[in-house]
């Protein structure tokens, strides 16, 4: 049985190319005694994929040349030799971008309930590391409280959509959006319940973030880093919190990347800037789900997923992420016979 794989094949300079990978075919893994080999169905697509490729120090270590692109995913459980696993569970975690992938003590995966109601696609995008990551952001590292204002870039992306629709439902006074297009922004108030979205390839950015937020800004969620979140410096409220989830603008950046400037907004506003790694609330996963799930199957909540057929495809997707072709969670379908029962 064989296992095609998507490797690294060279350091990137700016977006990934023809040649940044290589997809190759190795057979499939054995299965030892505490292990279970899973058939990977779906790939979610995530901007962090792109730092994990450059050969700098992360949270993570990089991926090393000729080593498969990590990356998250589900699959079904096709061979188990744990007791964690039973074939045919539905699993979410670390699969790497190819067709089998090991469950193994060090690289655990956790099995999705079934009778949710809900797609793979779905649970991939809202109960999956975008939706939890949202969750925790905002309510965690931003301490969002009833009447806040709240900015959210990259809003009309998986992790900035659940964002702001957490923020409406927990009691914001009022929800902005910061989006690329007239498209991207109609969506971000009409689909996903904003009450404002600003443009940002619109000019004077800085300028209209002030007449959006007259009183100021109590809480700013990044998802992009960059000029925007130096716009919005200048914005904050008094005892403002600004979450950095992301720094989007700046991943595919060759050189110097952009230098803030309006970090003493901070000190004048008695404000805080407090970035966050969600690798760091996996023991409150299921707490976040639970609310999130509701949230969905109530309609309270939302969302749009991006499917891209085909394991070849992958780099393209991630591509998707940087150029705004993709509108919500960008997923890559793997293997379209593995549904969530």
């Amino acid at each position: 049985m064989d296992n095609r794989q998507i490797v690294l094949n060279e350091r990137p300079e700016g977006k990934v190319t023809s040649s940044t990978t290589r997809l190759v075919s190795e057979p499939a893994p054995e299965v030892g005694d505490g292990e279970a080999l899973i058939r990977v169905a779906m790939l979610s697509i995530d901007p962090t994929i792109r730092t994990w490729m450059d050969d700098a120090p992360g949270y993570l270590p990089p991926i090393q040349l000729g080593e498969v692109i990590r990356g998250g995913g589900a699959g079904v459980v096709v061979e188990s030799k744990s007791s964690r696993y039973r074939e045919g569970d539905i699993v979410f975690g670390m699969t790497g971008w190819q067709e089998f992938a090991l469950a193994t003590n060090d690289n655990r995966f956790a099995v999705l309930p079934k009778g949710l109601g809900l797609d793979l696609g779905t649970v991939m995008n809202v109960l999956g590391v975008t939706g939890v990551t949202a969750y925790f952001g905002l309510l965690d590292v931003g301490a969002m409280t009833p009447g806040d204002v709240v900015v959210v870039s990259g809003a009309a992306g998986a992790t900035g959509s659940v964002a702001g629709q957490i923020a409406k439902a927990r009691g914001a006074s009022k929800v902005v959006g910061i989006a690329g297009g007239p498209e991207k922004c109609a969506d971000v108030v009409e689909r996903y319940g904003f009450d404002e979205c600003l443009d940002y390839r619109e000019a004077h950015l800085r300028r209209r973030l002030r007449a959006a937020c007259p009183s100021g800004v109590d809480l700013y969620f990044d998802n992009v880093g960059g000029e925007i979140l130096d716009d919005v410096l200048t914005t904050l409220a008094m005892r403002a919190r600004v979450v950095l989830c992301g720094a989007i603008s700046q991943y595919n950046a060759v050189g110097s990347r952009h230098g803030l400037e309006n970090t003493s907004t901070l000190i004048t506003r008695r404000a805080r800037m407090e970035g966050f790694i969600i690798l760091d609330y996996s023991s409150r996963f299921d707490e976040a789900r639970a609310e999130l799930a509701a949230m969905v199957l109530s309609g309270a909540l939302r969302h749009q997923e991006h499917i891209v057929k085909g394991l070849e495809r992958a780099p393209e997707a991630l591509n998707h992420l940087f150029s705004g072709e993709n509108r919500g969670k960008t997923l890559v379908e793997v293997d379209e016979s593995v549904l969530l029962g």
